[in-house]
């Protein structure tokens, strides 16, 4: 797999993890394409490819595929994971558990770097540099 089909099988895990498509992760996906320059085309086949596969599989495929990309390309994977997982003003414990096992378990990457690209993702979003990592708990 190719950065881009690596980050969209990524943000089809992430949306999916906690039960739930938000519509503003949608949005943010969307966004996510147009800042990367992806073929919005090409990211909706593999949305849809990734659809009919199981969880496991997508995973598998995309630790492959991260391992393949320089450290920059997997911080910001991972950058773009917890921007968009924090779309809705917090991180579900689901998408938070995804996103450490992948960035801290398997990969091994530095969270101040992956932080310091978040912040970078939101001020081409948003226009301005912030910072979520809260983690939604059911208590």
């Amino acid at each position: 797999m190719d950065y881009n089909s690596t980050l969209t099988g990524l943000y089809y895990l992430l949306i999916c993890a906690d039960g739930k498509v938000n519509e503003k992760e949608l949005l943010l996906g969307k966004k996510m394409i147009k800042a990367e320059g992806f073929n919005e085309e090409k990211f909706e086949a593999d949305l849809h490819l990734f659809k009919s596969k199981d969880s496991a599989s997508i995973y598998k495929e995309c630790l492959i595929g991260l391992r393949k990309l320089e450290t920059a390309k997997m911080i910001r994977s991972i950058s773009w994971m917890c921007v968009i997982a924090n779309s809705d003003g917090f991180m579900d414990k689901e998408e938070w558990a995804l996103i450490y096992k992948i960035y801290n378990n398997e990969l091994k990457l530095s969270l101040d770097d992956i932080m310091k690209t978040q912040r970078e993702l939101n001020k081409i979003l948003h226009g301005k540099e912030f910072l979520l990592f809260g983690v939604k708990t059911d208590n």
